[in-house]
């Protein structure tokens, strides 16, 4: 009687082992302090609206800070696949940081799902890469949103000013190659760092250059320093950014420098403004209405939503994989990957994915509108 009493005792405790062994552990790092805040700090509040169960999964999120650095972004998902043991990493907000834990997740063969923008992030898709995902649009889908648009504007020169980092380096790359197709000419390209107090001298060269338009590709509020040098200086011509600056900050920080400036964007950014048809109105109002729940009217960023998104990818792959085998171990990891990169049509905030071994963005042209900041507020240009 005491040995079948003991044996019972053992498979309950082994069978709480295995239950909690099987829960779902979601490690992410985010820039929520640093250059990269106003970025962060939203993605960070999305974590707190994703989802706590997937699959009668229970799912645990260890969030870590980084401080907008990449040396910390790395130490961050080390720690996070070594001693957290999570399933699937997500994050970084920058590119940089981005960039920086590829290896690592390749590694530890541990899917990442980035926030961050940059192509050279998941293209190509090669061993390292094979393991990560994201969900912010390239600079080559948001490239060829403001060509057309300078183009139907008569823009045939344009100056440019980037981050001197990823960010920035690919913007200029995935640019000048569409511009120069469209018979677009860049006649200044400048940089600047994201701590930079000024831009003068940059700013100088590019309006001495005589362009129709300035090209700003910069993230948050940074990236309102160049505008306001430009107003500063008295240039009253087209301005252009990227969606890296689709925030509240940074029309805060921006003020009535930035009036009139364009940008595409994420459908979430506009969602109210779109027809009733179409494809991205829906699910983007969904994170809208969630998010402003918890943070008050006004309050969402498309940033967050790149958070959300990622949420929204593991909604539909963990299923697919826990068909394969069960959280905590290689195998499953392994079938994470394999799920998201075979996900077909499935909607999130900023556009609907459809991944494949060759694309692990899975965004097509569904995922950007141009806007306009008209009296501090996104307009969507019809």
């Amino acid at each position: 009687m005491k040995l079948k009493k003991t044996l019972f005792v053992a498979l309950g405790l082994a069978f709480a082992a295995g239950a909690a062994h099987a829960q779902l552990k979601v490690g992410i790092t985010v820039s929520a302090t640093g250059p990269a805040a106003s970025l962060g700090i939203p993605e960070r509040n999305t974590v707190e609206l994703m989802p706590k169960e997937i699959a009668g999964q229970k799912v645990t999120y260890v969030v870590l800070d980084d401080a907008s650095d990449t040396t910390s972004a790395v130490k961050n998902i080390r720690k996070l696949v070594s001693e957290d043991k999570v399933d699937v990493v997500l994050g970084s907000t920058t590119s940089p940081n981005s960039l920086g834990m590829i290896d690592v997740a390749a590694e530890s063969q541990t899917p990442m799902i980035a926030w961050a923008a940059s192509s050279r992030i998941v293209e190509p898709v090669d061993e390292k890469r094979r393991w990560v995902f994201k969900t912010p649009q390239n600079d080559s889908h948001m490239s060829t949103a403001i060509v057309s648009h300078m183009t139907s504007n008569n823009v045939k020169n344009v100056a440019f000013i980037g981050f001197a980092d990823a960010y920035g380096e690919g913007w200029y790359e995935q640019f000048k190659s569409v511009a120069e197709a469209r018979g677009i000419k860049i006649v200044a390209n400048e940089r600047f760092t994201r701590t930079d107090t000024s831009v003068t001298g940059q700013v100088l060269k590019m309006m001495a250059a005589k362009p129709d338009a300035m090209f700003i590709a910069g993230s948050g509020t940074p990236a309102a320093l160049p505008q306001k040098t430009l107003k500063e200086r008295g240039w009253s011509g087209k301005v252009y950014q990227t969606h890296g600056v689709a925030n509240n900050d940074f029309l805060r920080v921006c003020g009535a420098d930035c009036e009139g400036t364009l940008l595409p964007a994420g459908p979430v950014l506009v969602a109210e403004q779109l027809p009733d048809n179409n494809p991205v109105k829906a699910s983007a109002m969904t994170y809208i209405k969630a998010y402003e729940a918890a943070h008050g009217k006004g309050s969402v960023s498309t940033f967050g939503a790149h958070a959300w998104d990622s949420g929204v990818m593991l909604q539909a792959a963990v299923p697919a994989a826990l068909k394969k085998a069960q959280p905590g171990t290689a195998e499953f990891r392994a079938a994470l990957r394999d799920a998201l990169e075979n996900m077909k049509e499935v909607p999130g905030a900023h556009g609907v994915f459809t991944m494949g071994p060759n694309d692990h963005l899975g965004l097509d042209q569904r995922a950007r509108v141009m806007v306009q900041i008209q009296k501090g507020a996104w307009k969507l240009v019809q």
